[in-house]
């Protein structure tokens, strides 16, 4: 009898941080049921999202392509993917998978599945604690129980938004980090957060009206890292009950990190720092591949297709910028990349080069933060990136730009487009505005505004998603 296919479950979890997770070394124990999943399968130490923010990452992670193949860099991204990409849900519905997604409508690179379901994902103080992770389990759980009863293999994508803003996990993971006053007087540790105009508005709608502790929203945070882990675990549990733990390949991937009270981007996921770029990734196959390694080295989103590919034996002919995890995991090499092109496009428009012990980060127009337009850390003295050395090392800024350069010249004779970090001119939203003369042009003109206008931001072209099933060829 020809082998039974692999079933597929990927958990996309948005703005989770690897090191706020502690099979990922965090003090705090955020994750104890996913330290177990890790402990089951493989763990990437250094994983890492190269285009910040959603839209740009799961265009990678779902292609194997990087931002010049899949053209996407920014937030709020015009149009689709070019016709000659194929997105997983493509190829494995040509494989004779059923393929369905839940919380994923209105991003590029959810084209192709066929079925699409959403949930509530959102919140604000005034309707009370949000339990997101438990609205997608409502409706993943019946959809995985849908899956399983048929003989068709399948693949199941969650895209959990918790631990993304608004921090507003249920209780007891409210309090499970935090036991002060959250709104004592005298400390001044808010005061800069909600003096930040381009956001302030958006933080008031969810945090405690007269918070003054900046410890209780990044207590939030990791609480709702610890309420999607249990949350997680439920899934997990069904999936044993249901006997499909063997025959299915589970796998959870950070879309990008967070930064909550560092670099002065407060409780957000701009920037290319660390908290931003490194992401988990974690993978379980019984039987097929090992229990409890770690992977040290370096690996990007567009690596994750043609991994997952190779493991459920799935050829094609499509050449991937990213490379099979394979090697690695076997112990054939000891890393994906030396250096890699690192991207943003959701509140600033920067691009950089990122190596195992430099990082450059090059602003191509001012930012809304005032910061320099060129940063350069040493990552292995400042893993904090908190002592900018641009001005001291100006040789090694020239060196890195130039490799950086040739990187992108090399990027555009091959997909015959432009970078499209220098084409999306109107990256913010405001159309023919173009790039921003000053950082006080920026602060001004750029706003989230209400939870609702967040929400519609990250939904990008949801509204015209419906809840659809197409039609089987």
């Amino acid at each position: 009898m020809p082998k039974k296919k692999l079933n597929l479950i990927l958990l996309g979890v948005d703005s989770l941080r690897a090191d706020r997770m502690s099979c990922y070394g965090y003090h705090r124990q955020t994750t104890p049921h996913l330290d177990k999943f890790a402990s089951q399968g493989v763990r990437f130490a250094q994983n890492f999202s190269p285009h910040i923010p959603t839209t740009s990452a799961y265009s990678s992670m779902l292609t194997g392509l990087d931002a010049f193949s899949t053209t996407v860099v920014a937030l709020r991204h015009k149009g689709t993917l070019p016709d000659q990409v194929k997105t997983l849900p493509e190829f494995l519905r040509e494989a004779g998978y059923d393929t369905s997604c839940v919380g994923f409508t209105g991003n590029p690179a959810s084209r192709g599945f066929d079925v699409y379901h959403n949930f509530s994902g959102w919140g604000n103080w005034a309707s009370g604690r949000s339990p997101k992770a438990e609205n997608l389990n409502a409706v993943a759980i019946p959809e995985l129980e849908r899956m399983a009863a048929q003989d068709q293999p399948f693949f199941l994508f969650l895209r959990h938004m918790d631990p993304h803003s608004p921090y507003l996990p249920p209780g007891p993971f409210e309090r499970m980090f935090y036991s002060k006053d959250e709104c004592a007087p005298g400390n001044p540790s808010m005061k800069p957060v909600m003096s930040f105009k381009p956001f302030c508005d958006y933080f008031a709608e969810w945090m405690p009206p007269g918070i003054t502790d900046i410890d209780y929203v990044v207590a939030q945070y990791d609480g709702a890292v610890a309420y999607m882990d249990a949350c997680i675990q439920r899934l997990l549990t069904r999936v044993e009950e249901l006997g499909l733990a063997e025959n299915t390949l589970v796998v959870l991937n950070g879309d990008h990190g967070e930064t909550l009270d560092e670099h002065d981007c407060w409780f957000d996921h701009h920037g290319m720092y660390e908290n931003t770029l490194h992401v988990p990734l974690i993978m379980r196959l019984p039987g097929v591949l090992p229990t409890g390694q770690t992977v040290p080295g370096m690996t990007l989103h567009q690596d994750l297709v043609p991994s997952l590919l190779e493991l459920m034996g799935i050829r094609t002919k499509i050449k991937f910028d990213g490379s099979s995890l394979l090697p690695l995991i076997r112990g054939q090499q000891a890393s994906n990349y030396s250096d890699f092109y690192i991207t943003e496009c959701t509140w600033m428009r920067k691009h950089g080069w990122r190596t195992p012990e430099w990082k450059l980060m090059v602003a191509l127009e001012p930012d809304f933060h005032f910061k320099p337009p060129v940063e350069l850390y040493n990552l292995l003295k400042d893993p904090l990136e908190l002592n900018n050395l641009a001005d001291q090392e100006p040789q090694l800024v020239t060196h890195l730009r130039q490799r950086m350069e040739t990187w992108i010249a090399r990027r555009e004779k091959a997909t015959g487009r432009p970078n499209p970090m220098y084409t999306n001119l109107d990256w913010h939203g405001k159309d023919g505005v173009g790039p921003f003369k000053t950082s006080q042009q920026a602060y001004d003109t750029m706003h989230i505004g209400s939870v609702g206008t967040a929400n519609k931001l990250q939904a990008g072209n949801k509204a015209k998603a419906k809840k659809t099933l197409r039609k089987k060829r």
